[in-house]
């Protein structure tokens, strides 16, 4: 017995030599350094505070916890101090069950502050094996502690490279439970880890066998926006990766219920992630159906492409790409021609021009709708300025492909108004150009202007033949 104990204390004595603290002047009471502390002062404040965290009884780590956590709210950037000259792998042994209950809840706020703080910190707590004991308090701990690993855990399964480890741990159940029945804030945290770690493949495998694509549907429905927003997000990663999820996620009932959340939603993050999902979904013949005989949704759809941000216009565009709608709704849609033709103005982001032409053009298959357009001045003349061979911004297939839409039933009076716009001149030269379409844009542009020069010439001829006094 005499022999542990002084083994004990020659550990101790051992760990504050190697600390520096007793070579301080101030070694037994050490006062927390003030904002215009060095580095160096900060440093050592740390070092200590470690050693007794390491050295003392209970009260002890208590004292030092409380101190590490004000020293962590009070200042940020202390974050990357702390993980460097603190020592992380005790910190995270504070999380093992065999700890008072208050030292292990100070400790998983300690390494949450330190997770969330910054690339550097996290991969400390990472590297010094934080999240297998994170994990196991996120499954088994007390209301407060799980909140705590929750948080911890979203933060460092942020990083893909540490995404592995969820499914070495064995985390993906611990987090669908967590989903299931945790408090608002744990399902929140949680929901936002699987959506980390679901782009890797064994960890989409674990999802499906241990039934997380129901839990995801079911989020949908949380009053928390943020869970809503990770839960859709999520979907819309396990939708794009395989039709076995997008078939699971529409058996569920996942589709009507994102419809309903696109209803419901003021949130722009949260209908961007919406339509991300619906978008992935609509791959499958059986969510086209749905989508295409959705009245309401395609409405808003319209309403999304004139009134949303850049990034759900395009996605939004995107969907209606995809779909086969009828006449009756095409008309519906029309208001939304003005706002396409602008999408098409812009350089960025990649792909934004394609999918607004080719969203135009299918608009752009009914008759009404092509003069609804052209009534449209400010429309007609964008065209015209993308038309310019000058204009580099945008690429001209997209715009001629438009016109030669616009064209395509043979009216008059879209013709007239183009030509009067000055469509005629860019459209010859893109001819010149070879570039694609363009020929063919220039004879619908120009085929009854040639008949009646035709017709005027073959006519005059006429005249002269039948002329008696020639």
């Amino acid at each position: 017995m005499a022999t542990s104990s002084i083994s004990v204390h020659s550990h101790d004595l051992d760990l504050l030599l190697k600390s520096g603290v007793l070579r301080h002047t101030n070694a037994i009471v050490l006062s927390q350094p003030g904002p215009l502390s060095s580095k160096e002062d900060l440093g050592f404040f740390i070092r200590d505070l470690f050693a007794r965290l390491q050295v003392g009884g209970f009260e002890f780590k208590k004292k030092a916890l409380e101190s590490l956590l004000q020293l962590l709210q009070e200042d940020e950037k202390s974050a990357s101090l702390v993980a460097k000259e603190g020592d992380m792998r005790y910190l995270v042994h504070l999380l093992d069950s065999n700890h008072h209950s208050s030292v292990r809840e100070q400790a998983a706020i300690a390494v949450a502050v330190l997770a969330n703080a910054n690339v550097f910190s996290r991969n400390c707590v990472f590297e010094e094996g934080g999240l297998g004991p994170l994990l196991r308090l996120l499954e088994s701990g007390s209301l407060g502690l799980k909140e705590k690993a929750g948080m911890a855990i979203e933060a460092i399964t942020s990083d893909p490279e540490n995404a592995w480890a969820v499914s070495a741990y064995g985390g993906v159940a611990i987090l669908i439970d967590a989903c299931r029945s945790g408090s608002p804030v744990t399902q929140s945290h949680a929901v936002g880890s699987i959506k980390n770690v679901a782009s890797v493949e064994e960890i989409r495998v674990a999802l499906a066998e241990d039934g997380g694509v129901i839990v995801l549907v079911q989020l949908l429905g949380s009053n928390n926006t943020s869970t809503q927003e990770k839960s859709a997000n999520c979907l819309w990663i396990l939708a794009s990766a395989s039709e076995d999820f997008r078939n699971s996620i529409l058996q569920e009932g996942g589709l009507q219920k994102l419809l309903h959340l696109l209803q419901e939603s003021a949130n722009p993050d949260t209908l961007e992630h919406v339509l991300r999902a619906i978008y992935a979904l609509s791959g499958s013949i059986p969510s086209l159906k749905i989508l295409q005989s959705s009245i309401s949704f395609l409405v808003q759809l319209a309403e999304l492409i004139k009134h949303g941000n850049i990034t759900t216009q395009q996605i939004s565009a995107s969907i209606l790409c995809n779909l086969s709608i009828n006449e009756s709704t095409k008309r519906l849609m029309s208001g939304c021609m003005g706002s396409l033709v602008k999408m098409m103005e812009l350089s960025k982001p990649i792909g934004l021009q394609e999918t607004a032409s080719r969203a135009l053009i299918s608009l752009l298959s009914i008759r009404s709708n092509r003069k609804e357009l052209v009534r449209d001045e400010k429309s007609v003349l964008k065209l015209v300025q993308m038309l310019d061979p000058k204009n580099e911004l945008v690429c001209k297939n997209f715009p001629v492909y438009i016109v030669s839409a616009i064209l395509s039933g043979g009216s008059n009076g879209c013709r007239k108004k183009l030509v009067s716009a000055g469509a005629f001149l860019h459209l010859q030269k893109l001819s010149d150009m070879d570039v694609a379409g363009a020929k063919k844009a220039l004879q619908r542009l120009t085929g009854n202007r040639l008949k009646n020069i035709f017709n005027r010439t073959m006519a005059g001829i006429v005249h002269k033949d039948t002329n008696p006094t020639r």
